[in-house]
């Protein structure tokens, strides 16, 4: 089966190699609220401030521990998702949609709660989680599907 879209196969291991660490180091810096210091810098912003006080096109001081960190961890995910398998057939195709389908439909299910039960500034934090969990739902319901169709094969054999 022809993939246009897909990434090569051997970028699947640099995903997992770059998104094991991220996510836990993203895990560290949010369970115990740490920033490493030689990451604070002057930045670019496009916005920057309060309603009452914007700041457009502005050069703000920041710590880019959560950025970094963040960037790292998408990659990684975008990687191991979108990386072909070595054998890319039509059944791996149909698992990758409906994983991606099923990702999709439980994330927005996630969210719905979310808009109904956070209020305020917590819900700002579920909307910076809700980035990352279409990737991580993808990532969890395809390998467990990939594992249950290899694991039925071989019982077969």
């Amino acid at each position: 089966m022809k993939t246009k879209l897909l990434l090569p196969n051997y970028l699947k291991r640099i995903g997992w190699v770059i998104l094991i660490p991220s996510t836990l180091l993203g895990l560290f810096i949010l369970i115990f609220d740490y920033d490493f210091g030689f990451l604070e810098s002057r930045v670019f912003t496009l916005y920057s401030g309060t309603l009452k006080e914007p700041h457009f096109f502005a050069i703000i001081k920041a710590n880019l521990t959560g950025t970094i960190v963040g960037i790292l961890f998408l990659i990684g995910a975008i990687l191991v998702a979108f990386s072909k398998e070595k054998r890319e057939d039509e059944f791996i195709a149909g698992i990758r949609l409906e994983s991606l389908l099923w990702a999709t439909y439980i994330n927005y299910g996630v969210l719905i709660f979310c808009f109904i039960f956070f209020y305020e500034f917590e819900f700002l934090y579920v909307m910076i989680f809700n980035m990352f969990t279409i990737l991580i739902f993808f990532i969890i319901r395809f390998y467990y599907m990939l594992y249950r169709a290899n694991k039925s094969l071989s019982h077969e054999k």
